[in-house]
């Protein structure tokens, strides 16, 4: 008997005849991952880690050599396009119910995720502005809260007594190795999605109304490659540094605070939970917490194998943790004082008991679905 080889065994993969193109981001996030990588060594060769000459070596890469202005663009607008892509790809999930049939497919896609913001966070200082700077002092300083060994830990984490030569160093290197493990787990994800295969619209993992992957997939992730690469490619010409903040065309100073410290766009929410708890501490464990329970989500979850399109309340209590996560972003940009303090807290609450409400309205849903039959 003929064995199959592994790329006829992928591209004739048996796939759900009616997934839409929320299926699509998946692969997505594997280009966009490999444009973060090729641009990311491409830059690595002309980046110097040191705190007299980061700054400057940006500027050169820029500047002075060639094309180098439309990698470095790539690589810092890709990181906001690869976000955009994983949550609405985290979204999908959620709304689709896929990880109570993908378990292990889910868990290590949270764990992508989460290394992905270590990553994002650790490139983020690298230019060494201002909000660079800062960001990385802010950030770090957190771990002070943690009773015993918090401040031993932020000082070795620095590698000093504060920001410096050695952190940079430290970050640079784990910002170069971290997306090569990111990659390991991503090959995880598609081996255990392949072994139990794609959920679909329905919720449920029938084997009937399955087609090939190729052609039917392939040329729709064609179109999406190019409609992304398209808009990448737009903004990274016409717009470099729409997404950058003015702070951090500064050269990092220890001796000036901007008025404002904020991350990326894409950590926004999590730092406004972070902020709406007066307590340190429990700004730091709120922190940890609003990635961690997406890990909890499967466990805790009723599986009534109801879709999606036939639970309406669900539905609107995934739009609404939906509006929840746009208002936090928008909070974090704001500043720390009331009344936004007050409103942070409240939405912070409304982001932990979403898990609670979806488990009680599915169940609600399976009841009343019953009663009517």
């Amino acid at each position: 008997m003929q064995k199959t080889r592994p790329l006829t065994s992928i591209t004739m993969l048996p796939t759900p005849i009616s997934i839409n193109m929320w299926w699509n981001i998946g692969s997505l996030l594997g280009m966009m991952l490999g444009i973060q990588i090729i641009t990311g060594i491409f830059l690595s060769m002309y980046y110097e880690a040191c705190v007299g000459c980061a700054f400057w070596s940006v500027i050169h890469i820029t500047r002075d050599v060639s094309y180098g202005w439309i990698i470095r663009s790539l690589h810092a607008n890709g990181a906001s396009f690869y976000f955009l892509l994983l949550y609405f790809h985290m979204g999908r999930g959620l709304y689709y119910q896929s990880y109570l049939t993908q378990t292990k497919t889910w868990a290590v896609g949270v764990t992508i995720f989460l290394l992905s913001m270590i990553t994002a966070f650790l490139g983020y200082v690298l230019p060494w502005g201002q909000m660079s700077y800062w960001g990385a002092t802010v950030i770090t300083n957190l771990l002070s809260a943690l009773p015993y060994l918090g401040p031993y830990l932020v000082e070795w984490i620095w590698g000093g007594f504060a920001v410096g030569q050695s952190t940079l160093t430290r970050f640079f290197t784990f910002h170069f190795l971290l997306p090569f493990s990111i990659a390991f787990f991503v090959i995880i994800h598609i081996l255990f999605l392949h072994k139990k295969g794609s959920s679909n619209p329905l919720g449920e993992m029938s084997h009937i109304n399955k087609v090939p992957f190729h052609p039917y997939f392939t040329w729709k992730d064609m179109v999406g490659f190019s409609l992304v690469l398209s808009f990448l490619f737009y903004i990274s010409m016409f717009y470099p540094n729409i997404l950058i903040d003015p702070e951090n065309f500064i050269l990092a100073n220890s001796m000036v605070t901007p008025v404002h410290i904020q991350p990326e766009w894409y950590f926004l929410f999590a730092y406004a939970i972070l902020r709406a708890f007066p307590n340190k501490l429990g700004g730091v464990i709120a922190l940890i917490m609003s990635v961690l329970i997406y890990y909890f989500i499967p466990f805790i979850t009723f599986n009534m194998n109801i879709p999606t399109s036939m639970s309406m309340g669900y539905s609107f209590i995934f739009w609404s943790w939906v509006m929840v996560v746009c208002l936090l972003t928008w909070l974090g940009a704001c500043p720390a004082e009331p009344p936004f303090i007050q409103v942070t807290f409240y939405l912070t609450i409304m982001y932990f008991i979403f898990p609670l409400m979806f488990i009680n309205m599915n169940y609600f849903s399976f009841h009343l679905l019953s009663y009517f039959d």
